[in-house]
């Protein structure tokens, strides 16, 4: 048991209702459009856990080996800066991570697709090779994106688009326009979660060399950003109910913007970096209660 807790640690599960909210959306959609598939969903939730907790790891490790984790830093102790696991037993744990979301990703397509869909198997193993490489590469290695202002840009389109634009796909094996707005709203929130970090560690990370969109912004900046990410995700989320209007139930996702108002009451007016860091918890599940209730709200 005191060997599985500091891998619980390292998987960072308040992350993970963060990683599905897109999921959730795109299904939540297939629903309503009359072609959900339960075993679909469940593949898919697993392999978005996966791929979050393989995130968590490299840049657990990434971080960690490049020395950007360490006592300045705000917020819960990462795995190799306390010295609970090393290096070396992370990437071994990296190594058993990627061969899991490998074999989740054959079961996902397979179930999918199965053999009538031969170009969306490819495009599909492809995105997941890519997705694979986006979590491990935004600390890990000479050019980790995160650690030179992209990792908003990754976050926007591996949370927001490809989650789901992607997931909503699997069901439909289409495109459609109706996917769009949300998929918008849930990768700006998660940006937000992101840069939320960002500004929490900006003077840690600067002195570690580690180049995020906050601090190359600076601390007013990044501030105006996030709030401006939050308060677009939310207006997007009313036209869109305005525009896809199908009964008053396809409101009901406005019950989330009252933890989101708090938060941007919160965030105007932090003055620490421990201020960001407890809103961390807040926008995820925000975020995540956004998600669900906007899905929702279009099959009750």
């Amino acid at each position: 048991m005191k060997n599985l807790k500091p891998w619980l640690s390292a998987f960072r599960l308040r992350t993970l209702p963060l990683s599905i909210s897109g999921i959730v959306v795109g299904s939540c959609f297939a629903v309503y459009n009359g072609s959900f598939d339960i075993l679909v969903f469940i593949l898919a939730l697993l392999l978005t856990v996966a791929l979050q907790i393989l995130s968590n790891l490299a840049n657990d490790y990434g971080d960690g080996v490049k020395g950007t984790d360490n006592h300045t830093r705000v917020g819960p102790a990462r795995a190799i800066q306390s010295g609970q696991i090393t290096p070396k037993q992370m990437l071994d744990g990296l190594k058993k991570n990627v061969l899991v979301v490998i074999l989740l990703t054959m079961m996902l397509i397979m179930k999918a697709f199965g053999q009538s869909y031969f170009l969306y198997t490819i495009f599909f193993f492809a995105l997941g090779g890519f997705s694979v490489y986006a979590a491990m590469k935004y600390t890990m290695g000479e050019s980790a994106y995160g650690y030179r202002g992209l990792g908003d840009i990754f976050v926007f389109i591996f949370f927001g688009i490809v989650s789901v634009v992607g997931s909503y796909f699997l069901y439909t094996k289409s495109l459609d326009h109706i996917v769009v707005l949300p998929a918008l709203a849930v990768g700006l929130l998660s940006v937000g979660v992101l840069n939320l970090n960002n500004m929490r560690d900006i003077e840690s990370d600067e002195l570690s060399n580690k180049i995020t969109l906050a601090v190359k912004m600076g601390k007013r900046k990044s501030r105006i950003y996030h709030l401006i990410l939050v308060a677009t995700a939310m207006v997007i989320g009313i036209v869109f109910s305005i525009l896809y209007y199908t009964s008053l139930w396809n409101f009901i996702f406005l019950i989330s913007y009252i933890p989101l108002i708090v938060h941007i009451k919160k965030i105007i007016n932090a003055t620490a970096a421990s201020d960001y860091d407890a809103q961390l918890k807040v926008l995820s599940l925000s975020t995540f209660l956004f998600s669900l209730l906007l899905g929702v709200g279009y099959i009750l």
